[in-house]
């Protein structure tokens, strides 16, 4: 793994923080999620922002899935930047592979491939953008939960 800037894990940028590393093996899923877990720890400690036990989670569990998706089916690297930005943690996967990932039709029966079925279900928003080289893959959690449980500050559609 090797995280953007000097050395520092976290930037704060504008008012947002962020944090960007590149992982190339498939050791490096767990460290992934390490990065995450440590990314939002710390802008709760540090910084102040409302993380939920299920922001937590579910954000260990998106980039989890979407770096597997990576080194399942894209050669070579890919970027991971996570950055808090309007009440929720924006996760962005970049990889060089020019192929759209495919969402499948939900099917209970269906063993396995339901990674992005998942993704989309628990995340705020979900999109795929074409890049001059690969692709990038975007989803956002909402960080804070009101007292009852209900996500505050839904986005998206």
């Amino acid at each position: 793994m090797d995280q953007a800037g000097d050395g520092d894990s976290m930037s704060l940028v504008g008012g947002s923080i962020s944090v960007s590393a590149a992982f190339e093996g498939s050791g490096e899923i767990a460290e992934a999620r390490d990065l995450t877990r440590s990314f939002l720890t710390d802008a709760q400690a540090v910084h102040g922002f409302p993380v939920s036990g299920r922001a937590m989670g579910m954000a260990q569990l998106v980039v989890s899935e979407l770096v597997t998706n990576v080194r399942k089916y894209a050669p070579g690297p890919c970027l991971l930047t996570l950055e808090i930005e309007d009440g929720a943690v924006q996760i962005s996967v970049w990889d060089s592979s020019t192929t759209l990932p495919t969402v499948l039709a939900r099917d209970p029966g269906r063993v396995g491939q339901h990674g992005l079925e998942i993704v989309m279900a628990v995340c705020a928003s979900f999109a795929v953008y074409r890049e001059p080289v690969g692709k990038r893959i975007t989803a956002a959690i909402v960080l804070a939960d009101d007292p009852g449980g209900a996500v505050v500050g839904r986005l998206g559609p």
